[in-house]
């Protein structure tokens, strides 16, 4: 299980953008991360593989701090960020997959075996030689998203994966996230765009100024979203339960 316990962050002396954050993540769980811009999403995320080091509170990975062994955090806790680009350094799709596994000083073959699993899992096999910045935004992220699984993490946490995507691009990364979530994965996405996925989540967060506002069952929670600045996608319960953006 994931844990945060009183998280805080404070920048340029003064301005706390993470206000004693104290969350747990089951493992096996599907939570949903939402809230305005400046409420400390990404802050948070960055916190949870230990690319920012807690200034107050900690973080936890099976009851240990990360910070213990980040290591071993950021291959179990793997980070998808909003902006692909950021994330590819190889020159091939199959190179850039590859790329943490030849940090681990792997042998060729089984990375090789290896990567080819993930191409053929994420149906990549098109675009296994094509040079990653010249794919679509959608492709760019599922390759992003090969190169996180290639590590085996146990937790996958996803910043705004649906910007900018058109409708066949989001459906292929959320039919991604659906099934890992299905596999055993522990899933923490980060989304203004709740009616792609809040009918697969079991857990919604609301973010603002740094704290947490509320927290619970997504269907229970649909009430309160425009109280904390979130647009609500549907009417009522009854139209969450029954969207479907995909065919599992």
């Amino acid at each position: 299980m994931l844990e945060i316990k009183g998280l805080s962050r404070t920048y340029h002396g003064n301005c706390k953008v993470l206000k004693n954050i104290n969350i747990s993540f089951p493992e096996g769980s599907f939570t949903i991360i939402a809230g305005p811009n400046g409420s400390g999403k990404t802050q948070l995320m960055r916190h949870l593989n230990g690319l920012l080091k807690p200034q107050e509170g900690e973080v936890l990975l099976g009851g240990i701090s990360i910070q213990k062994d980040l290591r071993t955090a950021r291959r179990k806790v793997g980070l998808v960020f909003q902006n692909a680009d950021s994330q590819i350094v190889g020159q091939t799709v199959a190179s850039d997959i590859a790329f943490g596994l030849e940090n681990l000083r792997w042998s060729r073959k089984k990375i090789n075996e290896t990567v080819q699993e993930i191409i053929e899992d994420l149906g990549l096999e098109e675009l296994k030689d094509r040079r990653p910045h010249t794919l679509s935004g959608g492709e760019k992220r599922r390759v992003v998203l090969a190169s996180v699984l290639i590590m085996e993490p146990e937790v996958i946490v996803l910043d705004e994966p649906f910007i900018g995507l058109d409708y066949p691009g989001v459906s292929s990364v959320l039919s991604d996230i659906v099934k890992l979530h299905k596999a055993g994965k522990t899933i923490i996405l980060i989304t203004h765009d709740l009616e792609k996925a809040l009918a697969y989540c079991d857990r919604l967060i609301i973010m603002n100024e740094g704290s947490i506002c509320a927290q619970g069952d997504p269907l229970e929670m649909l009430s309160q979203l425009e109280e904390y600045g979130i647009r609500r996608p549907w009417g009522n319960k009854r139209s969450l339960e029954s969207m479907s953006w995909l065919n599992l």
